[in-house]
């Protein structure tokens, strides 16, 4: 992976584990998701069109399905996200979905786009999933699969179904990670518009949530300061990742963004949960490795 992918993943990796913690800070739900949506439209309204303005008129409809499919996808990721969340804790769906969203973005790449991955470059992409799950407590889910906890089969069935959510999300986050990959990189769609335009697109399915305007208004007093951070950062870092992938193959740059919960997991341990130190270690260890093996390999 060539220095300035890796730079810009890591610097991506960042602003995407500070947009999550004031995510997770805001609590909120879809409605939180549209006034995102909605403020990404406005904010990035010029940069988005003064790049639409001369390349617009390329676009083919290869172009246009990309970008469609990759607004619904995005927005299935968000749907199965929030599932997931309140079927089970974030403790398990949120590393569950980030060590699987990779590992299927790499094998995909491999499969569907041709790309080839070295021997390191595999040893990478599995040290980094480990790390993720480590980072989250690593041996407190097979505790919880075997019902270890007080509360017995309830504490196991949650984590059971933390555990298929979380993958659901990381199967959305290889998605859309292959298809905005394979728009930037086989169609030459500017990644500022595969974000920007990506974004427009899903708005119109959000639309019902106008109709509970009381419910709207509440979340707009409690949650406008945090959802303008992450209408600001997150298409900032997901840009950068989308500029990594002209730069170096999907298959590395999709497993070294999750170093994100590396920072995530010291800029707010409580993303994850408290506690298990020592394995937090380890799984960082293990992503500082597998990065170091995708740059490498």
């Amino acid at each position: 992976m060539p220095a300035s992918a890796l730079a810009l993943v890591l610097t991506a990796a960042l602003l995407h584990a500070l947009w999550n913690l004031v995510a997770k800070r805001a609590g909120g739900d879809q409605r939180f998701v549209l006034l995102t949506a909605l403020m990404v439209a406005v904010l990035w309204a010029p940069v988005g069109l003064w790049v639409a303005w001369d390349e617009l008129p390329r676009w083919g409809l290869l172009a246009w399905a990309a970008v469609l499919a990759s607004g619904l996808t995005h927005l299935a990721y968000f749907t199965v996200l929030l599932r997931g969340y309140r079927a089970s804790d974030l403790t398990v769906v949120y590393p569950v979905a980030r060590g699987t969203g990779p590992l299927l973005s790499a094998l995909g790449a491999v499969l569907l786009l041709g790309e080839s991955l070295s021997a390191l470059g595999a040893a990478g992409v599995l040290a980094v999933t480990v790390g993720i799950v480590l980072i989250a407590g690593g041996p407190r889910l097979l505790q919880a699969l075997r019902g270890r906890h007080g509360d017995g089969d309830m504490a196991s069935q949650r984590v059971r179904a933390g555990l298929g959510w979380g993958a659901a999300t990381g199967a959305t986050i290889a998605a859309y990670t292959l298809i905005d990959g394979a728009a930037v990189k086989l169609l030459a769609v500017s990644p500022i518009l595969v974000d920007y335009f990506g974004n427009l697109l899903r708005i119109p399915f959000m639309l019902p949530l106008l109709r509970d305007r009381v419910a709207l208004r509440s979340a707009w007093r409690a949650q406008w300061r945090h959802a303008l951070v992450v209408a600001v950062f997150s298409p900032a870092a997901y840009v950068m990742v989308l500029y990594a992938m002209q730069l170096a193959p999907l298959s590395h740059v999709a497993p070294a963004r999750e170093v994100s919960m590396l920072f995530a997991a010291l800029l707010g341990g409580r993303l994850l949960g408290e506690g298990e130190l020592g394995w937090r270690l380890v799984g960082a260890a293990c992503i500082a490795l597998g990065v170091a093996g995708l740059a490498l390999g």
